[in-house]
């Protein structure tokens, strides 16, 4: 097989950069993206360089934050400005190569392979893409080159922000073998620990360790760490990733308040499952399990799923039958409250897919073209245009944007 050319676009502090290129004035001033701390989501989600080097992290909530910082400045998440920007940032990625493929908003591998005779090698394609997004969308990218994924993302993390870092068979030795292991793509802390144990605290120690004996402490991601540290990963750019069906569909939420009684946390659960069904007719799915997910005021959690006799779309189905599972499995006490609810489908297939209907199909055609036309209004005039009398429930009622609604659809 022939030297492929990769790329690896990564888009530079991603979620502080939207915020300020949309709020200029917060040029100079330390500021986060963080949630809304009166529904209890204020928990720093990113932070500009001046905050960085205050000490604030991601992740903290934004009570400590503001204890680091006295006049910080607090920017709430929009999400969709940050997929309107990565939408412009690969819509010029696009005009370089049809094979991209996402990896969050932020970042994207490119294969440039059957492009460089049009448009140089692989660093000149680089340098261009990077100075036009800084040009046209005032957003700066770093872009790792190389001949495969991993080091082509490992490229984009060496040198930020605004940069092109070149790794090519020649230099990858050199260049990355003396890096902490955990700079290599999906070698998390837990991984990293079970390394340790061998010895290998580099890159260079991890491909010169024998394939064997790293699959006997690590088990079958033993062979694959093996190839990505000696540069032999051959995984190919996929463009068909963002577009495959997800595996199951869930929404989830933290509660404003502590929920200390049935029909608030029915309430709150027939929200999530409008916004679940929503989403299913957006992917056109159709579920045969319902689950759910609960965490008390104490953070214990626990979950339920069952299957179902019929798939369905409907969100009355999913809100009765997850509420179904809460009240066999919860009881409320005194000092125990609900915190959280999450509420998924699983064991999806295509509503285009041959199943067994029931007896009552009539009906059920009925009711799915009304679901149907609230989904149509919804998309037009916002989620909360529509709403069922028991969400009309002030403080447990929740809206695709307040729940992230993008985000939790699993592959």
């Amino acid at each position: 097989m022939s030297e492929r050319t990769i790329l690896h676009v990564d888009l530079n502090n991603f979620y502080a950069s939207v915020a300020q290129l949309y709020n200029p004035e917060l040029k100079g001033k330390a500021f986060v993206v963080s949630g809304n701390p009166e529904t209890r989501h204020g928990v720093v989600l990113a932070k500009n360089d001046i905050a960085k080097k205050a000490g604030i992290v991601t992740g903290e909530t934004l009570a400590d934050a503001k204890r680091k910082v006295k006049n910080l400045y607090a920017m709430p998440t929009d999400f969709s400005k940050y997929a309107y920007k990565s939408a412009q940032v690969k819509s010029i990625c696009a005009e370089y190569t049809p094979l991209i493929e996402s990896f969050g908003l932020d970042e994207c591998w490119l294969d440039v392979t059957g492009s460089v005779n049009l448009f140089g090698n692989g660093e000149k394609i680089a340098e261009e893409i990077r100075q036009r997004v800084k040009i046209e969308t005032g957003l700066t990218v770093s872009i790792g080159v190389s001949f495969n994924k991993v080091f082509a993302k490992l490229g984009s993390d060496l040198k930020k922000p605004d940069a092109v870092t070149v790794i090519n068979k020649e230099n990858f030795r050199t260049k990355i073998w003396n890096l902490p292991v955990n700079s290599l793509l999906f070698v998390g802390k837990s991984l990293e620990r079970k390394l340790q144990t061998l010895g290998i605290v580099t890159i260079g120690d991890l491909a010169k360790t024998d394939e064997t004996t790293l699959k006997a402490v690590t088990g079958k991601s033993g062979a694959k760490l093996y190839q990505y540290a000696n540069g032999e990963d051959d995984e190919e750019v996929d463009p068909s990733a963002d577009a495959k069906a997800p595996e199951s569909i869930s929404n989830g939420i933290t509660a404003p308040k502590d929920i200390d009684n049935y029909f608030d946390a029915k309430s709150l659960i027939y929200s999530l499952s409008d916004i679940v069904a929503y989403r299913l007719r957006k992917h056109a799915m159709i579920a045969n399990g319902i689950s759910i997910g609960i965490c008390d005021n104490k953070l214990v959690t626990f979950s339920r799923q069952e299957k179902l006799l019929m798939p369905t779309i409907d969100a009355r189905v999913i809100a009765e039958t997850a509420f179904g599972m809460l009240k066999r499995n919860f009881e409320f006490l005194t000092d125990r409250k609900i915190r959280g609810i999450t509420i998924g489908t699983y064991l999806l297939k295509s509503q285009n897919e041959y199943f067994q209907d029931c007896f009552f199909v009539e009906n059920k055609k009925k009711t799915n073209k009304i679901d149907d036309k609230i989904g149509s209004l919804r998309e037009k005039y916002g989620f909360g245009i529509v709403k069922r009398a028991i969400q009309i429930n002030p403080g447990f009622s929740c809206s695709p944007k307040e729940t992230g609604i993008d985000n939790s659809d699993k592959k």
